[in-house]
């Protein structure tokens, strides 16, 4: 009888990559089982004897993988969160059928290791980039908990995370393979070098104490499953939202926060629920950054190029937050990144387009407006966006509000969908990220909780209870400061780009020069 032998087994690989890749994101936070997991994939790679046989295998790996870490989501939509699961699963067996093929060339090794770690950033880029975006599971999400190793994503944005983990990855595998000294010291290096640089920047990293800011964060508790949060109307709504403000603000409160949906109805821009609330806002001298669906009606000239119409005239739901101060105008802010299918169609417009005939109604099959403009409020001279939930998880549109000025970041999420289950504690723990690439404050209200402030280092000041109903006020800072990663953005996520379309197109050259 044959022996067992780990490393040849192809379904021993598969399912050991997915159990290290699950407890590799929050709330085990063992973020550094993701090197040897893409070493076992990698061998798993190589030892199939065709592309073929390795979707066999590595499909059920991811599908694991996926399943283990987001099934939370099913807890909203049996059929939607299972089909998320699949499809993300599918998508990432593209990098890894690329870095097969690499392997299994005679291109330079290190040339090679560069190369996988450009292939799988580069995919992790791109699905951050359209209308299917599901970007839960990118490397660097999971090493959101283990900040003092971090620090450097203040240069490269979260993509610096997984190309690191990659490269490391890379390196090993083929030292395993080659026995080639220099591939081990080369892994090892770089594995130490990146902490090395975050442990050098937190003791220079300076905290701000210019520019307070008081904030008063609401976390109301509200059932997401029932109209009004499970009161009877959207006035005891509101009442309950005011009286937790009055308990917790106090007079230095620059700013009341209320959670994604807190009033829990669409809104047009002069609804008189907005009025009783600035009658509160003018005696305690503060404004007010809440979460609502916000109904916007269009002239002919200015609406989008999917809406739905009314006697009213033409006009879009969004998911929105509204901006109200006792002596301005109201501002709002319409969400610009929607989960697909839950809360947008994907590629609406297309479909649109190809309908000649107009037998759908895609303004409303299309789910809520999309928008486009990164607005930021202005919070007594300070400026700061009202990320929307999903929002918060990407991080090249956040750079676009710190682009408009943005001196803290503020976060209002519902993420009660899910109950007691690890999706709010990796949402949390995301917003962490955007902290560090940006080096700003983090205010966040969740509905349900995790409510909190997070500093510019990734450290978290402040967490509530989750499924528990709360209210408190701290001061953070507002700085103008900018980072690497916020003046250029997602350059590295670019650049690693190009380094793919020229590593395929080198690919293809040695594949040629094999076969002659």
């Amino acid at each position: 009888m044959k022996s067992f032998s780990f490393w040849n087994h192809s379904w021993a690989l598969s399912v050991s990559a997915a159990l290290l890749l699950s407890l590799s994101f929050p709330p085990f936070n063992l973020s550094v089982l993701q090197v040897p997991a893409f070493v076992i994939l990698f061998r798993l790679a190589v030892i199939s004897n065709s592309s073929r046989q390795l979707i066999y295998f590595a499909y059920p790996s991811f599908v694991l993988w996926n399943l283990l870490t987001t099934y939370w989501l099913m807890m909203a939509t049996v059929a939607g969160g299972l089909a998320a699961i699949l499809a993300n699963a599918l998508l990432m067996l593209i990098p890894l059928l690329l870095i097969r093929k690499l392997f299994l060339s005679n291109m330079n090794s290190f040339l090679a290791a560069f190369l996988a770690a450009s292939f799988w950033v580069t995919y992790e880029f791109l699905h951050h980039n359209w209308d299917l975006s599901w970007p839960w599971l990118t490397l660097g999400n999971g090493w959101a908990n283990i900040t003092s190793a971090i620090q450097f994503i203040s240069f490269t944005g979260v993509w610096g995370i997984s190309f690191w983990i990659m490269l490391t990855a890379s390196l090993l595998f083929l030292y395993i393979r080659e026995k080639k000294k220099s591939l081990l010291y080369g892994g090892i290096s770089v594995f130490l070098a990146f902490p090395l640089l975050s442990v050098l920047l937190l003791t220079t990293q300076q905290q701000e104490t210019a520019n307070p800011v008081d904030v008063t964060i609401i976390q109301p508790n509200s059932d997401s499953y029932e109209d009004f949060g499970g009161l009877s109307s959207a006035d005891e709504l509101i009442t309950k939202l005011l009286t937790l403000s009055a308990e917790a603000y106090t007079p230095e409160t620059d700013v009341l926060i209320w959670p994604e949906n807190a009033l829990d109805s669409n809104l047009p821009f002069d609804h008189y629920h907005f009025n009783r609330i600035r009658d509160s806002l003018d005696t305690w001298n503060t404004s007010l950054i809440t979460g609502t669906g916000f109904v916007d009606y269009y002239d002919e000239d200015n609406r989008p190029p999917v809406f739905r119409e009314s006697v009213n005239g033409t006009y879009n739901v969004y998911n929105s937050a509204f901006h109200l101060h006792p002596d301005q105008p109201n501002k709002v802010y319409k969400k610009g990144k929607l989960v697909p299918i839950v809360e947008r169609l994907p590629f609406v417009e297309t479909f649109q387009r190809l309908d000649a005939l107009n037998w759908v109604d895609w303004g409303v099959s299309a789910g809520y407006g999309l928008g486009t403009e990164a607005t930021v409020f202005d919070v007594n001279g300070h400026k700061t966006p009202a990320l929307i939930c999903y929002d918060s998880v990407f991080p090249g549109w956040v750079n676009k509000f710190v682009n408009r000025g943005a001196g803290f970041l503020t976060i209002i999420t519902n993420d009660g969908w899910w109950g007691k289950s690890n999706g709010h504690i990796q949402h949390f723990a995301y917003a962490r990220l955007r902290a560090i690439e940006n080096r700003k404050w983090i205010a966040r209200s969740a509905n349900n909780g995790i409510s909190g402030i997070i500093g510019p280092d990734g450290r978290i000041h402040k967490e509530t209870e989750y499924w528990t109903e709360d209210a408190f006020s701290h001061t953070i800072y507002s700085t103008d400061s900018m980072t690497i990663y916020s003046e250029f953005g997602d350059w590295l996520g670019f650049l690693l780009t190009i380094s793919t379309l020229a590593g395929l197109t080198r690919l293809r050259m040695v594949g040629k020069d094999k076969s002659t």
